[in-house]
């Protein structure tokens, strides 16, 4: 079931890629479930906080009616920065799995760890790293390579 979570993903990704996003995609999914969909729409909304967690995440609390996510899980195609990594544990979702590291401001392990850091302070998020790395990291390499031409 996660490969097919986060296809749809990555499904999401390639609507922010189409759109002039950086092509991040994420998907929440409770009970086998998805509840809620978004990507990247930073340049759509000139809002440096629409990320694609930040949007599902929010979608999710609206339609659940409960900003707690406490048996959710969150499909993304990019390991999550700073600002996505707090609201992620502060939803309080159950479990994050994201396709690709992002070694510039990912913080789940590869440039930061803030994930590990509020664990010790209760935080219960866990995380299952590189699930169809290769098409997330194809993705947004191809992205960036046209972004130069």
């Amino acid at each position: 079931m996660q490969e097919y979570f986060m296809r749809e993903a990555l499904a999401e990704a390639k609507k922010a890629q189409v759109e002039g996003e950086v092509p991040v995609g994420a998907v929440i999914v409770l009970n086998n479930n998805i509840i809620a969909t978004a990507h990247n729409e930073v340049e759509k909304n000139s809002d440096a906080t629409a990320h694609a967690e930040i949007l599902a995440i929010r979608r999710a609390g609206a339609k659940l009616g409960t900003w707690r996510l406490t048996e959710a899980e969150l499909f993304v195609t990019l390991e999550p920065c700073t600002m996505c990594v707090g609201a992620i544990v502060l939803a309080r979702i159950a479990k994050l799995y994201f396709g690709c590291y992002d070694a510039r401001l990912g913080a789940v392990g590869s440039r930061y760890n803030i994930i590990d850091t509020l664990a010790e302070c209760g935080a219960k998020t866990k995380v299952y790293p590189e699930v169809l790395k290769v098409e997330s990291e194809g993705l947004l390499k191809e992205f960036f390579k046209n972004c130069r031409k």
